[in-house]
């Protein structure tokens, strides 16, 4: 099984189990990560927004212009920085590393 590491806001790595066809934040939910995806992975939010370590960032598929602009609402946008809901799992991303925001914007929340 593919496993990947989350880099938490105070830098604490943990290093878990990523099953394929999983997004990186249904993951992270089943490991007790600190992500919160106001939307459930519907394409609605950046509260799920991660930084993928340069190295594995041309790894992945690109982002969708729907991406893109939700991104666009993201605190702390990189140029490596993606959705969790976005990446989905696969064979191909063993090893993926991604780092934790210091701040999410949730515009669901009112």
């Amino acid at each position: 099984m593919p496993k990947m590491t989350f880099i938490d806001k105070d830098g604490t790595r943990k290093d878990v189990d990523a099953p394929v066809g999983l997004s990186v934040l249904e993951i992270a939910h089943a490991n007790g990560i600190d992500i919160e995806g106001a939307c459930e992975g519907s394409l609605a939010c950046s509260t799920c927004h991660v930084v993928v370590a340069p190295e594995d960032y041309e790894r992945l598929p690109e982002a969708t212009e729907d991406e893109e602009d939700m991104l666009d609402l993201a605190f702390g946008l990189t140029a490596t920085s993606r959705l969790g809901c976005q990446i989905i799992m696969s064979p191909e991303l063993d090893g993926l590393t991604v780092t934790l925001p210091l701040e999410t914007r949730n515009m669901l929340d009112t």
